[in-house]
């Protein structure tokens, strides 16, 4: 169904684990009469958690999709994980996302993920609204929270609301109602008994007079907010200077354009477990949030252009249609594909052209997409997000354009992942299924990986955290019946040579009652550059015979080397050059060169001596200020190197590099040592000298 573009709302709901972003979702679902009944997280009945994994959890681990219409307006929302772990979810919808709201527990106040979440907000350029949830728990502190948002996260909070009361019903002065400080009336809200009772009919928010024991702090934050606008509004500027009154509707298009402009952020406070202040966060929703048509038109490049010209679209259904694949869902049948249409008309039975794949990709199904529930639409417009069935090689951050006008999308960057663990089946006949299921869910999430290590024959996966391959562990049981081992993976080590030696290999034996003399000689040495071993012909003679033998004790030499060190590891950082060697009469056959060039490999080794090479990561570390000692000190206990610090957005980045084998586990202990708030990345470096202790372990 075409709708106008001003009436649509494409928001995301964000938060740090249990700040109750589910169960605020369920409320605007419940009060928009899209649900008839109130589900809740800890009963596992919500919609948007609907995987057995997120209802046995109590946790949203995968991003779930729904539409409810509010007043005129029809919202697509997206509820998103909470924890670390499953960062990339929020990222990818944050990405195709038109606004906001981040939920903060006004018990916790600005927490580890809430920062995390606000980064990825801005990176992307998304306005926001800010809910102070969980106002009727024990030690609620709403301008607490206020003060944090603006310190913490470097935002300028725009109070709306004043609570009436803090915490639980048993306390003197409970959480009971909010005053509003654009229409300076008190609202309050029926029991959640009452609530359920009159239905989703019940919008029934009672509106009164401010009572006096809040009039006060009601008129300073009714100050502080014409303030702001003050500065940011013509209009409101004019009515402040003729000291007359400022209706409503002139504050509220005040705010929609400071909040669409990221001048600002308007605070709410609520309790969705109580159905207390859910109706105001859909009117600000509809209010304040920008609709597609707010936002600047979508930027890419022309994939047809030399220079890589910028190409735009605007979000008008009659351009030529462009959209962005942001997530895809796995299934045996064909796999769903969400796209954000960003300009023109996509129709089912079409195709779509994909410049990155340079492939034409057939769109079979669009499907209008609530939670688990589907309904299959024959078209969508700009504005609109879908599911599409029909692609095939797109992943996700493809973009899908119009043939005719191609454009290439920013696609969505994904951080790299920081654990991993060796998976095996139980019986060699499930690995073929194995490897195939994991490679359809690679496809389904950009930050899991799977690859077979050549040198250790396992199967190693990696993620954002123990936590994320548990569940994917748990999925291949539940999901695939696929019942595997998992194991600590082994580090692949590597070995050098101690010192620059010069060797001959000689042979001369008697086979089967043939004589094989050979005799090989080869220089080899240590080098800086970081790679594997590398063998050189340095030995060029003019006849033709002797070009052929060097040409073979090159390759001799080279499988040699390939059978690797001392202690059995593949060697790195080696230079082998061959050079002249004596050539006896008769020439020797290529059997006798391959047992002199295995002869040399093997003094090279007994004389040289070897070194044993072990991993070392590049390890970024962002932390708050006052955990940076403990991140430190626990860094150093795993044999880091601090190689720098740097302030960066208000923490202090540290870069160390460390060996992989002391690493193991370090999710969970830099959680541990920083209270949750620190985060880091791990990357390959290079490798270094193992420890005495480590390269004993080998002999």
């Amino acid at each position: 169904m075409k709708r106008s573009l001003e009436h649509i709302r494409n928001i995301g709901i964000v938060a740090h684990i249990d700040a109750g972003k589910t169960t605020l979702t369920e409320r605007l679902l419940f009060f928009t009469k899209t649900s008839h009944r109130l589900g809740e997280v800890d009963r596992g009945t919500t919609i948007t958690d609907f995987d057995p994994e997120e209802q046995e959890r109590g946790i949203t681990i995968y991003s779930a999709a729904v539409s409810f219409q509010w007043r005129d307006v029809t919202v697509n929302l997206i509820d998103t994980p909470g924890h670390v772990d499953f960062t990339a979810e929020v990222e990818r919808s944050l990405r195709v996302l038109d606004g906001a709201v981040v939920v903060f527990s006004a018990r916790e106040g600005v927490e580890a993920q809430s920062e995390t979440v606000w980064r990825q907000a801005d990176k992307y350029g998304v306005p926001r609204l800010a809910l102070v949830n969980k106002l009727d728990r024990e030690g609620a502190d709403f301008f607490g929270t206020v003060d944090q948002i603006e310190k913490r996260l470097g935002a300028r909070p725009l109070v709306l609301h004043v609570p009436l009361g803090l915490g639980p019903p048993h306390v003197k002065d409970p959480f009971r109602g909010i005053v509003d400080l654009v229409e300076m009336q008190l609202l309050t809200f029926p029991a959640k008994d009452e609530a359920l009772a009159g239905g989703a009919a019940l919008a029934a928010v009672q509106a009164g007079p401010i009572p006096p024991k809040l009039a006060d702090v009601a008129n300073e934050y009714r100050e502080h907010l014409v303030s702001m606008l003050f500065d940011l509004s013509d209009e409101v500027a004019e009515l402040v200077m003729a000291e007359a009154a400022i209706p409503p509707e002139v504050l509220r298009r005040a705010i929609r354009r400071a909040t669409i402009a990221r001048q600002v952020v308007p605070v709410l406070a609520g309790s969705a477990l109580d159905c207390i202040g859910v109706q105001p966060v859909l009117d600000a929703v509809a209010w304040y949030l920008p609709s597609p048509a707010d936002v600047p038109p979508v930027e890419g490049v022309d994939p047809g252009s030399k220079t890589a010209a910028t190409a735009v679209r605007r979000a008008d259904p009659q351009e030529p249609f462009c959209g962005l694949v942001f997530k895809i869902i796995a299934e045996k049948h064909g796999d769903l594909y969400f796209v954000r249409v960003y300009s023109g008309t996509l129709k089912a039975g079409s195709r779509a052209w994909n410049p990155r794949q340079q492939k034409k990709e057939n769109i079979a199904q669009l499907w209008h997409v609530q939670a688990d529930r589907r309904e299959q639409i024959p078209e969508a417009f700009a504005g609109d997000i879908v599911g599409v069935i029909g692609p095939r090689a797109s992943v996700t951050g493809d973009t899908l354009c119009d043939a005719a006008a191609p454009i290439v999308l920013e696609t969505i960057q994904f951080p790299e992942t920081v654990i991993s663990m060796a998976i095996e089946p139980e019986t060699s006949l499930e690995r073929k299924k194995l490897a195939e299921t994991l490679e359809m869910m690679k496809r389904q999430d950009p930050t899991f990986r799977a690859l077979e290590s050549e040198e250790t024959g396992q199967t190693l996966i990696s993620g954002m955290g123990e936590l994320h391959l548990e569940v994917i562990r748990h999925r291949l049981e539940r999901d695939f019946n696929l019942k595997c081992r998992v194991h600590k993976p082994r580090v692949s080590y590597k070995e050098t040579l101690a010192r620059p030696v010069t060797v001959v290999g000689n042979v001369a034996r008697l086979v089967g009652g043939q004589m094989l003399q050979a005799a090989v000689t080869i220089r080899a040495e240590p080098v800086e550059a970081q790679g594997s071993v590398t063998v050189e012909q340095g030995w060029f003679p003019e006849a033709e015979s002797l070009a052929e033998l060097a040409a073979t004790m090159t390759q001799a030499v080279r499988e040699s080397a390939e059978r690797g060190g001392l202690k059995g590891c593949p060697l790195w950082a080696v230079r082998i050059t061959v050079l002249e060697s004596p050539i006896p009469d008769p020439p020797p056959s290529d059997v006798a060169i391959r047992m002199a060039a295995a002869e040399a490999v093997d003094r090279m080794l007994a004389e040289a001596g070897s070194v044993l090479l072990e991993p070392i990561m590049r390890v970024e570390v962002s932390v708050p200020e006052e955990h940076l000692g403990d991140v430190i000190n626990d860094l150093q206990q795993r044999r880091a190197i601090i190689t720098g610090t740097e302030i960066r957005g208000g923490v202090t980045v540290l870069t160390a590099e460390a060996p992989l084998g002391s690493m193991f586990g370090y999710s969970a202990a830099v959680r541990s040592v920083s209270q949750g708030r620190a985060s880091f990345t791990m990357a390959p470096l290079k490798y270094g000298p193992a420890p005495a202790e480590t390269a004993e372990a080998f002999v």
